[in-house]
């Protein structure tokens, strides 16, 4: 049993049923609260999503650096900096340092985009604003681990088949 004690003055006893009973209705509460919070975050995605597919052009750029920093660090427009979240402000940003045409620019991706883009090289992105929403023509991450699992398999299969020639001929 645990006790409780009240104002010092007497002790209420809870039983594990009034324990099990407490933990569900806070479990309850917080999945009701979670699932209201995660169909306000899905309705505003989607709006966010349709205001991105309406404004996105396809943009050659020459990725010079990036990096995972704050935004503070980086030089973006001050509104840019303006409309971010205030979260947004001292969390690390996936950040690439592009040459578009004659400027360069600090764009903003997700961790997606991020792992495949290229240092050093010109690519082709789906630009809305200052954030990159797609690489085109460049093999995503999933892919390139793909075909690097292939390449081992095949390598492993050459070399036991070498090792099985070498028996054969001693």
């Amino acid at each position: 049993m645990i006790k409780y004690v009240k104002d010092r003055k007497g002790e209420i006893e809870l039983g594990l049923t009034e324990i099990l009973l407490i933990l569900v209705i806070v479990v309850g509460i917080v999945a009701v609260v979670f699932y209201y919070l995660n169909r306000w975050a899905s309705k505003r995605m989607v709006a966010h999503e349709d205001i991105i597919a309406k404004s996105k052009q396809t943009v050659s750029i020459f990725v010079i650096d990036k990096k995972r920093d704050r935004p503070q660090n980086a030089n973006l427009p001050k509104q840019v900096m303006a409309q971010l979240p205030k979260v947004y402000k001292f969390m690390k940003a996936n950040l690439v340092k592009a040459k578009i045409g004659p400027q360069i620019h600090t764009l903003m991706c997700d961790k997606k985009v991020y792992n495949t883009i290229p240092v050093k090289k010109t690519i082709k992105v789906d630009l809305a604003g200052l954030y990159i929403v797609s690489v085109k023509g460049v093999k995503t991450e999933e892919e390139v681990k793909k075909i690097r699992k292939e390449k081992k398999e095949k390598e492993k299969l050459e070399k036991k088949e070498l090792a099985k020639a070498e028996k054969l001929k001693k």
